[in-house]
């Protein structure tokens, strides 16, 4: 039984989804603000973390930034009115996983935690797959499984999303990786403001790499990328 926190401050709303969630076989936890919400996540250690962005006592950026801090995996979904969409880049920067503008359908919020469930529980099947965990970069390692790049002795930790998309580029070497694939299967659809939302990602790695000048992650204009040292 997956073990999902519900951080919603909006009560008559947070009771209908923690009682939808219930009756479909969810564990839930439920908190109206994000102080409360990070003390849940704290002690249940949830396998799905939904939360409102604009809470009192702690916003939602707030709450992703303290959980990121520890736990770099959780998936985590953004509940945003539809007035505060342009802030889910800033939630995606931060380690945020997925979305949804309110007002949403019970089976959409069910689609989008089942669909990250999958795709996490099938991450260390992916991982024995490729072999070692270390993925030599230039003069950076990158260690798929703890998130991390370190180039002398210097370690930057990475978000989910980072990650993955950099272990799809350093996989397909010198080959361009689409967009198009790359955002059904981390974002779940190949909209414009995924896209924008991808772009952010890129330009986050590149920055990780720039002490390198070999490395190069290349846009391919209307297709994709692909990583080039």
């Amino acid at each position: 039984m997956a073990k999902i926190l519900l951080i919603e401050d909006e009560w008559q709303l947070g009771q209908i989804v923690k009682d939808s969630l219930e009756m479909r076989g969810f564990e839930m936890f439920y908190a109206s603000d994000g102080k409360e919400g990070l003390e849940l996540y704290q002690q249940h250690k949830p396998d799905v973390v939904v939360l409102d962005i604009m809470m009192p006592n702690m916003d939602g950026f707030t709450v992703t930034t303290e959980i990121r801090k520890q736990d770099k995996i959780t998936p985590i979904i953004f509940l945003t009115a539809k007035s505060q969409t342009a802030d889910v880049v800033k939630g995606f920067e931060l380690g945020g996983n997925d979305y949804l503008k309110k007002p949403f359908s019970m089976d959409e919020l069910i689609v989008r935690i089942k669909a990250l469930l999958q795709r996490f529980n099938d991450q260390p099947a992916a991982q024995e797959a490729s072999g070692s965990d270390v993925i030599q970069i230039g003069q950076y390692q990158f260690n798929y499984t703890k998130q991390t790049l370190t180039r002398n002795s210097e370690t930057a930790f990475l978000s989910h999303r980072e990650a993955e998309i950099l272990r799809r580029l350093s996989e397909n070497l010198n080959q361009v990786i689409e967009r198009k694939t790359v955002l059904l299967d981390l974002w779940g659809d190949d909209s414009f403001f995924n896209a924008r939302s991808m772009d952010v990602f890129i330009t986050k790695l590149r920055r990780y790499l720039k002490d390198d000048p070999r490395v190069q992650i290349v846009n391919i204009r209307g297709v994709g990328y692909k990583l080039i040292f």
